[in-house]
């Protein structure tokens, strides 16, 4: 989880409307916003999964932020925290576990079977290959979200 936060000299709900229109339904995202308090407006920005094959292709980091009114007169500080999407973590972690199941079961089953030391090993580098894949998509997905809401903010 990454977080990134910053100032802007406007009013919070001018930031929401700015925010809400911009990212309301273009491009296929999902733009969430509830008022919390009088002082908190909560947001979340997410690309819309419409087929599991887009999984691996779209953005698939969720941004949750806050917007609050700061001390001074027409400040906002916002706060956004950045995460995978939870399909990705259990896509990963599905083949790591499988993968090391498969290499506790060779070993306490006493086989000697090359096809089940292949499996095994073949699922493990799947999950690993993923894992360093969807990172670095993660960090690239995340910088894209930065300028977009930069873009959108004007900052």
């Amino acid at each position: 989880m990454e977080k990134w936060s910053f100032k802007v000299k406007s009013n919070p709900e001018v930031i929401s409307e700015n925010l809400e229109s911009s990212l309301g339904s273009i491009n296929g995202f999902v733009f969430q916003m509830k008022n919390d308090s009088s002082n908190f407006i909560s947001f979340k920005i997410r690309k819309r999964l419409l087929y599991a094959w887009y999984i691996l292709y779209h953005n698939n980091v969720i941004a949750n932020g806050k917007l609050s009114k700061t001390g001074s007169n027409n400040e906002t500080n916002i706060d956004i925290s950045f995460s995978q999407h939870f399909l990705l973590k259990l896509v990963v972690f599905t083949h790591l576990f499988l993968g090391l199941g498969f290499v506790i079961a060779i070993i306490l089953g006493n086989s000697r079977n090359t096809s089940m030391f292949l499996l095994a090993a073949l699922t493990l580098a799947i999950g690993i290959f993923l894992w360093f894949r969807l990172q670095k998509k993660y960090k690239r997905n995340v910088q894209e979200y930065k300028t977009l809401i930069s873009k959108t903010l004007e900052l």
